[in-house]
This record gives C-alpha cells, structure tokens and sequence, in this order.
C-alpha cells in the first residue's frame, strides 16, 4: 500500500466529530498564544526593550481568533491600532511581528510601523491604523477594487466602538451599502473609546442599530465567546459572498488591560474589570471543552510550550535583527526613478 493511500484512507478516518473537536482546539491554541504574546511585549515594555505606543488586547481574543479562522486567503484585513492579535491569527510570523515592536528592519513594516502599524501585503492585512476611524475608508476602497476586478474576496475591516463617532464610519457604511460591496464591518465593542464610556459617548449605544439603518444586515455578537465569534463570522461572509450586501457585526467584548501602557485607567473601577475577567474567553472556553470531555489539560500543556519557545526565538530574532541604515531613513517617503 502507497504512503498517499495510506494517507488518503487516514484522512478519510477522521469524523466530523473528530474535525471540529481539531478545528476548536484549534481556536484555544490561537488565544493563548495571542496572550502570551501580549504578555511578554509588557515585560518588554516594562523593561523599555519595547518602546513607543503599545495597545494591547488581552481579553479581546476571541474576537481575533475566532475571525480570522473563517476567513479565506483572498480576504483583505484592516485593522487597528491594537491589532497584534489580528496580526498573529492572521498569519504574519511572530518574529517578524515581534521586530516590528523592536523597531528593526526585519518586522513586517521594516520598523518603521511598531506596534501600531503592522502591515504585509502578502497575507493582504493592510494594517493596523492608529487613526480611529481611518481603515473604514480603506475597506470600502478595497471591496470596490474586488467588486470591479470581479473576484470573490470581501474586505473585512476591524474598529472600535470610538469609531462610531466619526465621520468616516457613517460615510462608509453609507457607500457600501449604497453599492452593495462585499465588506464585512467587525465592530469590536469594549465599551470605552479610550477613556470614555459609549454609555457617555453615544445616545444609542447598540451599534448595530446604526449600521442597519444602513440598510445592511447587522446583529450584536458575544465577543467574548470564540464559538460564537466564529458561527457569527462564517454566516456573515456566506451572506457578503452572496452579492446581498454589506454586513456588520458588533462584537461585544472587553479589554482587561487600560487603553494603552501610558493609560492610568482612572475611568473604571476595579469591581467592573473583576466582573468582565469572569469571562475571560480562554478560561472559559478551556471550561466548556472540558465539561464535554475533550482532553484540553494535555493540549494546553503541549500548546504552553510550544508558544513559549516561539515567543523566545521571535524575541532572539527581533534583537539580532538590524536598525535600519541612516542612509534608507529617506526612503518610501518619496517616490524616486528606480527606488525599490
């Protein structure tokens, strides 16, 4: 018997059950190694290795992971400035996101991003914007260029609850739905738009309801459950793959940690943050698996390892990597005959 039929006769053996057991260990493994990640760049942080502004997303994951995992590679990503979770699910190799928080020449932005600018045009993730509002624009601008090249792909834009405020969100909602094009809005809702509450912020604080007075299909989702991050996602891109509309879903969840590493976080009180940490969405998603059996202690066990040491051979890479040469600071700043 050949190795390919032996494959293809193991392939065949694996059940449904068996499948989606893989693809939900799957998302676990995605969200430790999100926060893990964030947790070593705040030892770099504190330990000024990491320099500049660093938002981070603890206990957002879920909305990261469980996205990115339906998406297919010809979708475009837009995201924010505290995306280094929608970096990492998305595929950009840690070490190159990791010198980009160094600030070296081998990060994914060549150092010139850092933590806020993420970018790889090979992985189509355009971005993480430090300009609140400012990837709306840019996803409607890509799910045009889809529409007019007749592809298939839909653009995907991540935002705060801040953004709703601006502008540009209802500009671009407005013009996606108008012309119908596939873009999928993914509203990450945490409540406060840098220090202000959305109760204080906003007269009708359920964004969806903004959205579907667009005439587009939008409902609230439980950010802080993969599961439902995930079923909520697939069904949205099946409706926007559909040529019906525009979607958008808010996802309503919560960051434990302050706006950024320079916020005193004098805006909430502990009790609230207290309260959100019981549903942190790695601890009570490793519960659930758990209460139906599936053996999470021995993968969690074999997933700690491997993150810690991909996060150590992405902090040995991030500082062997070099600065960049003076004489490049000009370049990308003005096209010139034959630069590359």
């Amino acid at each position: 018997m050949s190795t390919r039929t032996r494959s293809r006769r193991a392939a065949k053996a694996v059940s449904p059950e068996e499948e989606r057991t893989a693809a939900r260990l799957g998302m676990l493994a995605q969200m430790v190694r999100i926060r893990r990640f964030e947790e070593a760049c705040v030892q770099l942080y504190s330990q000024t290795r990491i320099r500049g502004f660093m938002h981070l997303c603890i206990g957002e994951e879920a909305v990261a992971a469980g996205v990115m995992g339906a998406l297919a590679e010809r979708d475009a990503v837009v995201s924010t400035y505290r995306e280094h979770g929608h970096a990492l699910a998305r595929g950009l190799p840690m070490p190159e996101v990791m010198a980009e928080m160094f600030g070296r020449a081998s990060g994914s932005s060549r150092g010139r991003g850092g933590s806020m600018h993420l970018f790889d045009t090979t992985r189509r993730f355009y971005g993480g914007n430090a300009i609140v509002a400012g990837g709306l624009p840019l996803a409607v601008g890509l799910g045009l260029a889809e529409r007019m090249q007749h592809r298939d792909g839909v653009a995907v834009c991540f935002f705060g609850d801040g953004a709703a405020a601006e502008g540009e969100f209802h500009e671009s909602l407005n013009l996606a739905a108008l012309w119908r094009l596939p873009v999928l809005f993914v509203c990450e809702n945490n409540l406060y738009a840098m220090g202000t509450s959305i109760e204080r912020e906003l007269a009708v604080p359920d964004l969806a309801l903004h959205a579907a007075a667009y005439g587009m299909p939008a409902w609230p989702v439980d950010g802080m459950d993969v599961e439902a991050v995930d079923q909520a996602t697939r069904r949205a891109l099946d409706d926007v793959r559909s040529g019906e509309a525009p979607v958008f879903l808010e996802m309503r969840t919560y960051r434990f940690r302050a706006h950024s590493m320079y916020d005193p976080e004098l805006y909430r009180d502990k009790a609230e943050v207290a309260h959100w940490r019981e549903r942190d969405p790695v601890e009570v998603f490793a519960a659930r698996l758990r209460g139906e059996g599936v053996a999470v202690d021995e993968e969690l066990t074999l997933v700690e390892s491997a993150v810690a040491a991909e996060i150590a051979e992405a902090v040995s890479f991030a500082e062997a990597a070099p600065l960049e040469p003076v004489e490049d600071l000009t370049r990308f700043v003005h096209s010139e005959e034959g630069q590359r």
